[in-house]
């Protein structure tokens, strides 16, 4: 499982290391470095996953060409930007061009476990993402817990009928 932050900054030639806890999830190939697979994020990040996570994300979506103009437009903008590509030696990953513009990426990043992948993100907007949400985290209880409970309303006036 991808957890925690770490940041790093990019060499010249738009290599980013990927932390040793998060090559473990990564795994090893038989045949060389890990391979993993970079895409389109939300909020301008990136998504990096495992080959294994990757086809488990794949096995949710819905891949039929007759499911209607939206989701056709997110199965376009989403598989556009799949990279598949490996670690190198030093256990670095090189970002795509594109891939850098969409994110924001100039030299700073902050790559963060989410799970089932790792979200690379612009330094500076990680923090203001960060910081602006900060005082959401305490609402998000609902999110963790499953629970759509909303508690009701107490009456000042107690009814004994």
């Amino acid at each position: 499982m991808f957890t925690g932050e770490s940041f790093h900054s990019l060499d010249t030639k738009h290599r980013v290391f990927v932390p040793k806890r998060f090559q473990n999830v990564l795994g090893s190939a038989a045949d060389g470095p890990p391979k993993l697979v970079l895409t389109r994020g939300f909020e301008n990040s990136l998504f990096l996953f495992s080959i294994s996570g990757f086809s488990a994300v794949l096995r949710r979506l819905k891949t039929q060409p007759f499911g209607g103009p939206r989701m056709r437009n997110m199965q376009r903008r989403f598989f556009s930007n799949v990279h598949e590509t490996q670690l190198d030696a030093s256990g670095r990953v090189v970002l795509p061009e594109k891939l850098r513009r969409y994110a924001e990426i100039q030299k700073e990043v902050v790559m963060v476990g989410v799970a089932d992948r790792a979200e690379i993100w612009d330094r500076a907007r990680w923090e203001r993402f960060d910081e602006e949400g900060a005082d959401e985290y305490d609402e998000l209880d609902v999110v963790l817990t499953g629970d759509a409970y909303v508690e009701e309303p107490q009456s000042d006036e107690t009814s004994l009928t």
